[in-house]
């Protein structure tokens, strides 16, 4: 696609190439409608994508987003995916000191085993029967909210009648999750587990009275239904091949080394200025589906920009030899590993931190998560690493906000990777740095990603993975019907930042292709001829 060719007329312009902006790509060319996507980079994906990071080193690892819950089946179904994911059979483990001896709390691998777990932990059933109502109420929600999200936004009212819980509404919607959470258990590790959802990509504490964990802690447990996470088969690049194959076979053009710099609209076609190596060119279009955060929607629109947004996370990728022997003479590695490893995440540990970061300073003791990849899919390693029995790690840390590296990103970034690993090590029996496997040229295959290095990599606003704070599921003042309108009746948003948007889901996508269907009944504008090149 050359820059230099003459303006051509689409039916839809897509800006941005992510997992969202090819869900909504192919629905759209599946109903017939002639599409174009502009992305910048020279590759689809975004921040869901799979690399080979260390140099040569055959492990596939899915370098940003990394777990997949929110994808609904129905676009999988729809668009024909070739995707699968794989349940992790253990649901998470928790080192901890107690009495003086290394123990910890691992929860799955049948609900026998998780009893007796919390039982060694907290002498006595009551915690595990509190888990038990807690998770209840949240699969009862979810049951009823997951479906919602690929249908038209429904009210605040609706949404709470089909929820038909008050005391959920209550403990999810109305009060900060913290309320909830303390009157359901009294030990300190487990309430911090429970807490982690609500704080994962979001900097708050669990009273924040702007009730933004409580919109984190909902999409964390309301996916699929159920709340699980599961394991991309073939990591996140998967997802987004396919999703490019699933566009591309139903007509759709993807042109990559595009960056769209400018969108004029008159709110009923578009002119859409991109550039390339080779120069700029325009693309007309009926409709804009921006799949891009809601500043870069503004740039793209000369309108006001919204309020700035913060990531708040140390993203780490890894490789070992092995999986390190634990302290705690009872767990296994392979099972410790397989589901999510909780750092320095107890109740307490967790406000600690929170304060120290909101006071400027790096947590002395970093609370983090751990997710062993290879364990459910050794599809991701080479052969010859698979024989060796090495493994992929990714470490997830939170409490880690933008404003913490704008004064020296580089030295902020050792500096809490070092405290990070060091809280790690604490509890295992061998340090790390004896389990990383080392490059082609023999360094250590690790590497940390801080907001600030996520805003220049992928243009996240501020490093936000979720391109700003998480929405409630249901209609609010000004957000149209199907949470992706923006101020121009042809300007559509497909990313993140639309209402649902937030992780791995192709929901903005999926909403914002059906708002242009729904409006758009009429037969389209004439596609270009599919054996032409693109413009």
């Amino acid at each position: 696609m050359s820059a230099n060719e003459p303006t051509r007329a689409y039916d839809a312009v897509i800006v941005g190439g992510g997992h969202n902006g090819l869900v909504a790509a192919a629905y759209l060319a599946r109903a017939g409608r002639s599409v174009l996507v502009l992305e910048r980079l020279d590759h689809t994906g975004g921040a869901a994508v799979s690399t080979r990071p260390f140099a040569g080193v055959d492990a596939r690892l899915s370098r940003y987003s990394y777990l997949v819950s929110l994808l609904p089946q129905k676009i999988v179904r729809d668009l024909g995916l070739d995707f699968r994911v794989r349940p992790r059979t253990i649901s998470s483990y928790t080192p901890v000191q107690r009495a003086g001896r290394p123990t910890g709390l691992l929860v799955g691998g049948g609900e026998q085993r998780t009893r007796e777990a919390f039982a060694r932990l907290t002498g006595g059933d009551r915690e595990y029967t509190a888990w038990r109502r807690f998770y209840g109420m949240t699969g009862h929600v979810a049951r009823r909210v997951f479906p919602t999200l690929t249908e038209p936004l429904p009210g605040r009212a609706e949404l709470r009648r089909r929820v038909g819980d008050e005391a959920a509404w209550r403990a999810l919607f109305e009060e900060p999750v913290g309320v909830a959470i303390e009157e359901t258990f009294t030990d300190d590790l487990v309430r911090g587990i429970v807490l982690t959802d609500a704080l994962i990509g979001t900097f708050a504490d669990a009273h924040d009275p702007t009730l933004v964990q409580n919109r984190c802690f909902l999409y964390h447990v309301i996916g699929g239904g159920t709340g699980a996470w599961d394991v991309p088969v073939g990591g996140m690049g998967a997802l987004t091949d396919a999703l490019a194959a699933a566009a591309r076979s139903a007509g759709a053009r993807i042109a990559t080394g595009h960056e769209a710099v400018r969108i004029d609209t008159d709110g009923h076609t578009a002119e859409i200025t991109y550039r390339t190596a080779d120069g700029e060119g325009t693309a007309a279009a009926r409709y804009v589906l921006v799949g891009a955060s809601p500043h870069q929607l503004a740039a793209l629109t000369g309108d006001p920009a919204p309020e700035p947004a913060e990531g708040a996370q140390l993203k780490v990728n890894m490789l070992l030899t092995r999986l390190p022997r634990l302290r705690d003479p009872d767990a296994d590695p392979r099972e410790a590993f397989a589901g999510t490893f909780h750092i320095a995440e107890g109740y307490r540990q967790l406000a600690t931190a929170h304060g120290e970061a909101a006071a400027g300073r790096l947590p002395a003791a970093p609370p983090s998560e751990i997710y062993c990849h290879s364990l459910t899919d050794p599809t991701v390693l080479g052969p010859r690493l698979a024989e060796r029995g090495c493994h992929t790690l990714t470490l997830f840390g939170l409490h880690a906000p933008a404003r913490l590296f704008d004064r020296d990103n580089d030295a902020a970034r050792e500096e809490l990777l070092a405290a990070t690993l060091a809280q790690l090590d604490t509890h295992l029996a061998e340090p790390l740095a004896d389990c990383l496997a080392t490059n082609a040229d023999g360094r250590p295959c690790i590497e940390a990603k801080t907001p600030l290095d996520l805003e220049r990599d992928l243009r996240l606003p501020g490093g936000h993975i979720f391109h700003r704070a998480l929405s409630w599921p249901y209609a609010e003042e000004g957000t149209g019907r199907w949470g992706v309108e923006t101020r121009h009746a042809n300007v559509l948003l497909c990313g993140a930042g639309a209402v649902r948007g937030g992780g791995v889901s192709g929901v903005p996508g999926h909403n914002a292709a059906m708002a242009v269907l729904e409006r758009d009944r009429p037969a389209p504008l004439s596609r270009p001829n599919a054996a032409s090149p693109p413009p």
